[in-house]
């Protein structure tokens, strides 16, 4: 059945509030939906008259550009775009197949433009002349434009309508020129950032809150699944943390334990696009009785071992079972203690450290600092080096590791030269972590964002300048570096 003629009349209502001075161009269309001559009429049928509804798709790529393709008439190039056919139930689905059919991308590899969501970008309205040919009088194209960004990197063009062309073209290019003007001012880039976000909560011995999904409620993600909580980021959440507070808060009067960043899963939505989804972890050891649950039939403790007797998605179960592989049960790492030579003869009361290397990189007088992502579990909205934890490696190998991951930049392990160390704790009764600074006597590249849910990007500051939101211990060893030191304490009680 073709799109609803409610569905139509909302995106054209969300339009129009945005571009109010677009009303009399549009009202033709505005006439014909409010027509009450027929209510079902179809407004999107090829035969429908004096004008009807085409779909459009303006795929952004990672790089910013926009990808067009040659009008088989006109010759010009376009955005992928045509006529709604009959087993198209939405104006977004239309636009997606016509993507599919004339460039071979299919709708997984494209994420819909947080900026707009399913919203229009634009609407078009063109003269189309009367083809006796066709037996087609003179009539209207009204072109709804959604805009998509490519999920993963550029989104390879696989195939071609016959006789027809494509290219990707910068915004300054963009055709027609009305489309252009509210790309560049709406979105600037094809940077794919989470617009959802949810969480998987465990008790820390091996056991995770999943919930039971609807089965029977249309449209909603995963009927009838066991999934974690979570959901979409709303106009109130400043942040994907505060996203994935409310939720669990109104689905299940939840809140948990030390909420943090785990990773980015991408998957695919109800409309067969992607949609990445920024995951957190935390913990909670209750009742799950207790909680009052608002959407979905049952909250449970799962054991990873369960899962593959539950109906879920796969994605959902590869979360859960990764997240069990890296956080073992107590049980499970006291066996692989016990196994590990590593470890054998450890003296009594030892306490363990935390070991954090870090970059001091310096050029022409100025020092590398990156801006941390508002939701990081440590030092949010912060100034912090470039830093990581190790992992089975040496330091000077791990913060090569940590460079190239974060930043792009090349350093050869062996040019690592270590400057300054901060001996620190948080608290009293907190695990204590010594704070490795190495200087790099050679490196390669320009520092870029290549994690951008931990950092939003780096800067050169002057010492003598350094921001006032710099991570203390940090600020306490690019001042003992200056002043020749090698050590240094923070938080410990005298």
């Amino acid at each position: 059945m073709p799109p609803s003629r409610a569905r139509i009349r909302s995106l054209l209502s969300g339009y129009l509030d945005r571009h109010p001075g677009e009303r009399d161009a549009l009202a033709g269309l505005s006439a014909a939906l409010d027509a009450a001559a027929d209510a079902t009429a179809d407004v999107t049928g090829r035969s429908a008259l004096p004008g009807h509804i085409t779909c459009s798709g303006v795929v952004v790529g990672a790089d910013g550009r926009v990808l067009h393709v040659r009008h088989r008439t006109t010759r010009l190039l376009l955005p992928p775009g045509g006529h709604v056919e009959a087993g198209d139930d939405t104006l977004l689905g239309a636009a997606l197949r016509k993507i599919e059919e004339e460039t071979g991308i299919p709708p997984s590899d494209l994420v819909p433009a947080p900026e707009f969501g399913h919203a229009l970008i634009d609407i078009g309205v063109h003269a189309v002349d009367a083809d006796p040919v066709k037996g087609e009088p003179a009539h209207t194209h009204y072109d709804f434009r959604f805009v998509f960004r490519s999920a993963g990197g550029p989104a390879p063009v696989r195939r071609q309508e016959e006789g027809a062309g494509f290219a990707w073209l910068s915004q300054d290019e963009v055709r027609p020129r009305a489309l252009r003007t509210k790309l560049r001012a709406a979105v600037p880039d094809g940077v794919v950032t989470p617009v959802n976000a949810s969480a998987v909560v465990h008790d820390g011995h091996g056991r995770y809150l999943l919930h039971l999904r609807d089965a029977n409620k249309p449209g909603i993600w995963a009927p009838g699944c066991w999934d974690v909580l979570g959901g979409g980021r709303e106009p109130g959440d400043a942040t994907l943390r505060d996203t994935v507070v409310r939720e669990l808060r109104e689905e299940a009067g939840l809140e948990p334990d030390d909420l943090e960043p785990y990773r980015v899963e991408r998957v695919v939505g109800t409309d067969g696009t992607c949609v990445p989804i920024q995951i957190f972890t935390g913990r909670w050891d209750g009742d799950p009785s207790t909680l009052t649950l608002t959407e979905g039939q049952l909250l449970a403790w799962i054991h990873p071992d369960q899962l593959p007797h539950l109906t879920m998605l796969p994605t959902t179960r590869e979360l859960v079972e990764r997240h069990a592989a890296e956080h073992p049960a107590p049980a499970a790492r006291a066996r692989r203690r016990t196994a590990d030579p590593a470890t054998a003869g450890v003296p009594s009361g030892t306490v363990p450290h935390v070991i954090g290397v870090h970059l001091h990189l310096e050029h022409e007088g100025r020092v590398l600092l990156g801006l941390r992502h508002p939701d990081s579990a440590y030092a949010g909205g912060r100034w912090h080096a470039l830093a990581g934890h190790l992992e089975a490696e040496a330091a000077t190998a791990g913060l090569a590791r940590e460079a190239r991951e974060e930043a792009g930049l090349v350093i050869d392990p062996a040019d690592l030269d270590l400057v300054h160390t901060v001996h620190t704790v948080d608290r009293p009764g907190a695990r204590p972590r010594m704070q490795l600074f190495f200087r790099p006597r050679r490196w390669e590249g320009v520092p870029e964002v290549r994690e951008p849910d931990r950092c939003l990007g780096w800067q050169w500051f002057s010492h003598e300048d350094l921001p006032e939101s710099v991570v203390p211990y940090t600020r306490v060893a690019i001042e003992g570096i200056r002043a020749g030191r090698s050590y240094s304490e923070l938080g410990w009680a005298r």
